[in-house]
């Protein structure tokens, strides 16, 4: 899997990114231990969480 990041994120609606989200956490329970394509996942886990916390409106 490759690293997916801000940049590619900051052009989707939320919709999709929840729907990336799945399609990377779905991904990472396939990778093996110790491999690029997890730590990939891993990342870009962490990219789309922080993408969608910056959408989130704030009290």
């Amino acid at each position: 899997m490759r690293l997916i990041t801000r940049f590619e994120l900051a052009g989707q609606t939320e919709i999709e990114l929840y729907g990336l989200l799945r399609e990377v956490f779905n991904e990472l329970a396939r990778s093996e231990p110790d491999t690029h394509q997890r730590r990939n996942a891993l990342a870009s886990i962490e990219n789309i969480q922080r993408e969608i916390g910056l959408r989130t409106p704030c009290p």
